[in-house]
């Protein structure tokens, strides 16, 4: 009986991705990760940010370690804070501070859950691991989960395909609805626990705050992107997304407006006003840290330049030092410097890279 370790997060898809694996037969134990520190979680003013004295983190393992009686399965524990911290939150703080905006998931999935992980798992006997990921593997090819609005191919495109190696997604056949029924329809405890949203160790906290207590504000000028007037001040660049709108944290102006661009050297932030996406428009992109999934290596695909961006079609082209030149002639809207770049051939995730420069007619952007 082959043995498979399964990542339980103490949520309804790893917890049904279990239960399945358990009915199919396996030898099935689960592992919880521990990649933060709570008491780092505190908010800006120092206080610990906690709901009902207990942290988030911590009633996810109560409820992993309950749904693993459930399923009368063992539960392993293990931490990587150290790791978390020196592979995925310390790229991430610098990526703040080079004015880019960054994803560190895919980060995680590349080095924690998918590489340090697997080790844990092999060292306790593991044949395959499994993940409550919504995604497929079908002879090695990494293909997009069957529930379109769950997808989640795209926080997987930095592995490599011997990461993908003895990997199981249980539920990605599935949508996320029937993962609800399954398990409601076997009374496991977290069948109606609310999804977890957002950056992982910030939670439900306030994006600014927690920032600040790593982070020292600098704060700078906000300047009209078509005048060059100067027309009032931000608080710290890496609080602003290219794209963001008014009301979601630049205010002090009653017409509709956007981030446009940053400059990092000069601590400006750009910003245009009106309806229209002009200076969000772009037409190809630089890829770096192009990570290539699949054999294949098409010219044209199509691309997402964020987790629900929609498919658009592309150029690609294959240059030197690891990078990628993505060309979009129908244009696209926000395309960010940090972000990930995931491509598909159809149904098959084949790589991704990170936005290194945007352009326009052939142009840099000057304002990003």
């Amino acid at each position: 009986m082959e043995k498979v370790i399964v990542g339980i997060s103490g949520g309804v898809d790893s917890a049904v991705s279990a239960y399945l694996l358990k009915e199919e037969g396996y030898d099935v134990e689960g592992l919880f990760m521990r990649n933060w520190d709570a008491t780092l979680n505190n908010d800006i003013n120092g206080n610990p940010t906690l709901n009902n004295n207990i942290c988030p983190q911590e009633q996810d393992y109560n409820d992993a370690l309950e749904l693993c009686q459930m399923l009368n399965i063992p539960l392993h524990r293990v931490d990587f804070i150290k790791e978390y911290w020196d592979y995925v939150f310390t790229y991430f703080l610098e990526e703040l501070k080079k004015g880019r905006t960054p994803n560190p998931d895919l980060l995680c999935n590349k080095y924690i859950k998918f590489d340090l992980f697997k080790k844990e798992a092999k060292k306790l006997g593991a044949n395959k691991i499994a993940t409550g990921h919504y995604a497929r593997l079908e002879n090695g090819r990494l293909l997009r989960g069957v529930d379109i609005n769950k997808d989640q191919t795209y926080f997987l495109a930095q592995l490599t395909p011997d990461q993908l190696k003895d990997v199981l997604f249980p539920i990605g056949n599935i949508t996320k609805p029937e993962v609800r029924k399954i398990a409601e329809e076997q009374k496991l405890n977290v069948a109606k626990k609310k999804d977890s949203t957002g950056i992982c160790f910030i939670g439900e906290r306030h994006y600014q705050e927690f920032v600040q207590n790593y982070l020292k504000p600098n704060p700078g000028d906000i300047l009209n992107v078509e005048t060059l007037e100067i027309i009032g001040r931000h608080n710290g660049l890496m609080n602003y997304t290219i794209g963001q709108r008014r009301n979601t944290g630049i205010s002090g102006f009653n017409e509709r407006h956007y981030v446009c661009g940053k400059d990092i050297e000069k601590n400006i932030l750009y910003i245009a006003f009106g309806d229209t996406n002009t200076y969000l428009m772009s037409d190809e992109c630089i890829l770096e840290n192009v990570n290539l999934i699949s054999s294949t290596h098409p010219t044209f695909c199509t691309a997402k330049f964020r987790y629900r961006g929609e498919d658009i079609e592309v150029q690609i082209e294959y240059l030197e030092n690891n990078e990628m030149r993505v060309i979009y002639r129908n244009g696209a809207k926000a395309v960010t410097p940090g972000q990930f770049c995931v491509l598909y051939l159809g149904e098959e995730c084949i790589g991704s890279g990170i936005i290194k420069e945007i352009k326009k007619d052939g142009k840099k952007l000057w304002y990003l």
